[in-house]
């Protein structure tokens, strides 16, 4: 399989939804020097998200931002708005205790409420829609699914029959459904999350890279042409940080998702496929997630990539991919293809903490991130605000930097993987 650099250039990537964005956003280079309460690195969802936050409690907030609004992973990801923060918060209990652990689990059931309100409270044009599916490969999967549905009255279990009425494939063994979970546009939610944040006060500045941050009692950050002082300083680049901050940099590893977005879909296509508008992923380790557009594409992606590179034919590895769950898509044009970055942590929960003083910092998401990045924003505007209580809980879980160090650590996971991926088969 041969493998490239992703092109990454300071605009958006070639992808569907870059291509029907709801508008191009604008913003400034940073060529001044500013004093705020708070400035916010990275302008994805949990810096946009953090700063509608201290907007709406009346901070002075600037964000900075070194290509545009949802560049990365958060303009580029399949869209799909699920709920809960990590893998098994349970396992953390040492940590934080049994309250910290409730207080997680709340935190995941509240992130998808922040997103549907948000939307609603400021209209914002993201093309929402309800509805998720999960679907089993093997007989251990739906056990477990029978499992969280005693913990979960918003699952509904499936079997083969009921999952086929929302996919038409012969993969699955059956599934579940919530209908509180779904999906939308994430570009156009990023973007539209921003211009509210603007609209309530925020200065946002693009094409601005950090270079270099001041800690200290009068933290900064530092770019080519400008520089903004803080009372606060939140770090939010995730896997695009690059060696920002070295301490961060160790402690997530940037993966390479992919996704490909078919021709518009006609009436017998989608009765082959898809049969109902939701978003659905598998339960494989490496999975694949995917769901239809509003112009009825099939948006299907996966092949989770730990070199951090995107293979060379990319189109044709994700069309044999969507092919085996819907082979009746065999002839279906490809009209996009993309792929972008994810940070995953070691232990699989997102990172929060505080780097020195009143510098904070939050990120890898490991994939899960679209709902996750609205609560951790919240959380940060709350411990800024003098509430701290929700992000000590966050801070008090060690993360541990990946093994290896930058030479080792994409091949030890590679390795890694491959042995979960045998494991899918059984």
């Amino acid at each position: 399989m041969l493998l490239k650099k992703a092109s990454e250039t300071s605009e958006h990537a070639d992808s569907y939804y870059a291509a029907s964005a709801s508008w191009e956003t604008s913003y400034p280079e940073l060529e001044a020097e500013l004093n705020v309460d708070v400035v916010i690195i990275g302008g994805g969802f949990s810096g946009v998200s953090t700063a509608v936050e201290l907007c709406e409690r009346g901070f002075k907030v600037a964000l900075v931002e070194g290509n545009r609004i949802s560049w990365g992973a958060s303009g580029r990801n399949g869209g799909q708005i699920i709920g809960g923060v990590g893998h098994n918060p349970a396992k953390f209990r040492r940590a934080v205790g049994s309250e910290g652990v409730e207080a997680i689990y709340q935190m995941g059931a509240e992130c998808v409420g922040i997103v549907r309100e948000r939307i609603e409270k400021y209209a914002i044009d993201c093309d929402l829609k309800w509805g998720y599916c999960e679907a089993a490969l093997r007989p251990r999967h739906l056990r477990a699914y029978e499992r969280w549905a005693e913990e979960d009255d918003d699952i509904e279990v499936l079997d083969r029959s009921q999952l086929a009425e929302y996919i038409n494939s012969e993969l699955y063994l059956g599934g579940y459904y919530k209908s509180n979970w779904g999906h939308l546009h994430p570009l156009n939610l990023c973007i539209g999350e921003a211009r509210v944040a603007e609209q309530l006060g925020a200065s946002i500045f693009e094409l601005s890279t950090v270079k270099s941050i001041t800690y200290g009692e009068n933290p900064a950050v530092h770019t080519d042409k400008g520089c903004i002082r803080a009372d606060y300083v939140v770090i939010c680049g995730n896997a695009y940080l690059g060696n920002l901050v070295p301490y961060l940099d160790n402690r997530v590893l940037p993966s390479t998702s992919c996704i490909v977005a078919t021709e518009p879909l006609n009436e017998q296509q989608l009765e082959q496929s898809l049969r109902k508008d939701v978003a659905v992923c598998d339960s494989k380790t490496a999975l694949d997630y995917y769901r239809l557009s509003s112009d009825k594409r099939m948006l299907f992606g996966g092949l989770s990539n730990y070199t951090g590179l995107e293979p060379a034919n990319v189109t044709e590895i994700m069309r044999e991919k969507m092919i085996n769950v819907f082979p009746a898509l065999k002839t279906v044009n490809i009209d996009y293809k993309w792929s972008g970055q994810m940070a995953v942590s070691l232990r699989r929960i997102p990172q929060m903490g505080r780097l020195q003083g009143n510098v904070l910092y939050v990120g890898g998401y490991s994939g899960h991130g679209v709902a996750p990045t609205h609560i951790m924003g919240r959380i940060i505007a709350e411990a800024i605000d003098g509430n701290s209580e929700r992000f000590d809980i966050m801070a008090k879980i060690t993360h541990y930097p990946w093994p290896g160090g930058k030479l080792l650590r994409r091949p030890a996971m590679a390795a890694g993987m491959m042995f979960y991926k045998i494991m899918d088969v059984w």
